[in-house]
């Protein structure tokens, strides 16, 4: 691949600051050039995702990322290059680090206003590129906590306003492993949250169950709980997710370091008692037989 066919790649933006300024441990990354023309990379991870939509629209960022060819001037700075690949009179890419195949690594620019009504600063190199996987941003546990994971649905048999004391009332929910797509950076990145583990609180103060199966229902329940007791009760169910991601343009799929949770809770029911008696007709007639009621 020739330089100008690296020469430049345009990424979607992330606002992932309010204000203008230098980046600053948690919001970027850094690095430095050696005398020799190697980078000497001293990256710190940044907060890529908002804590809602990180990605607002062009025309209100107030931080703008690119990728692009460094260029090097006579003065021994380093400069982005321009949109076409190109170095400025008196500037090249000598001496800038390469992935081997003619293919040059493509180290991240931003420029930043103070308001969208404002004029953009200078370009500036905030990291130095990398090869292949390490060239590509890492969802933290962090980025993973904050993506709308659904919380899988929580059933309770019997589906009723109410339970029976000292009888199973059964629980179980759905395991399938979820898929969704954020930027990362300006990465389109596609993530696969999978339950791996449930806790069920059932209301009355005793000790939650905590599993990894995610139950069934009846008659091939494994899952559930007997009450002992009367009263109003509700079940939270917790669901503790693990994921890996794939940045857009990669093969590689990579676990997150860490894991999300989510919560459930069903409607409040009564547990009740309930006697048994004969009686000579279907309590389903209508009008309902006398010894029904």
């Amino acid at each position: 691949m020739s330089h100008a066919a690296v020469a430049l790649v345009v990424l979607t933006t992330m606002a992932l600051v309010t204000g203008s300024g230098p980046a600053k441990p948690g919001q970027g990354f850094g690095g430095s050039a050696g005398d020799d023309g190697h980078f000497e990379m001293t990256a710190w991870r940044a907060q890529m995702l908002a804590d809602s939509n990180a990605a607002v629209a062009p025309e209100e960022q107030l931080v703008d990322y690119r990728r692009a060819v460094a260029c090097r001037e006579a003065a021994a700075a380093w400069v982005m290059a321009n949109d076409d690949g190109s170095c400025g009179a008196g500037a090249d890419t000598a001496g800038m680090a390469d992935c081997g195949e003619d293919s040059v690594l493509l180290p991240m620019w931003v420029r930043e206003r103070e308001t969208p009504a404002s004029p953009w600063g200078q370009w500036r190199q905030i990291d130095n590129g990398g090869c292949g996987v390490d060239a590509l941003p890492v969802l933290t546990a962090e980025d993973f906590r904050r993506l709308p994971i659904p919380a899988p649905a929580l059933n309770v048999q019997p589906a009723a306003d109410w339970v029976l004391v000292n009888k199973e009332t059964i629980v179980y929910t759905d395991p399938s492993p979820v898929t969704l797509t954020t930027d990362l950076l300006g990465y389109q990145v596609t993530v696969e949250a999978t339950p791996i583990r449930f806790t069920y609180d059932f209301g009355d103060g005793g000790r939650p169950l905590v599993t990894t199966d995610p139950g069934a229902p009846y008659p091939a329940f494994e899952t559930f709980h007997v009450y002992r007791s009367l009263g109003t009760r509700t079940i939270t169910l917790t669901t503790e997710w693990s994921g890996r991601y794939q940045v857009a343009g990669s093969p590689v799929w990579r676990d997150v370091d860490g894991t999300a949770q989510t919560t459930a809770t069903s409607t409040p029911f009564e547990v009740v008692e309930r006697s048994s008696k004969l009686v000579a007709e279907l309590c389903t007639a209508v009008p309902t037989p006398a010894d029904c009621r």
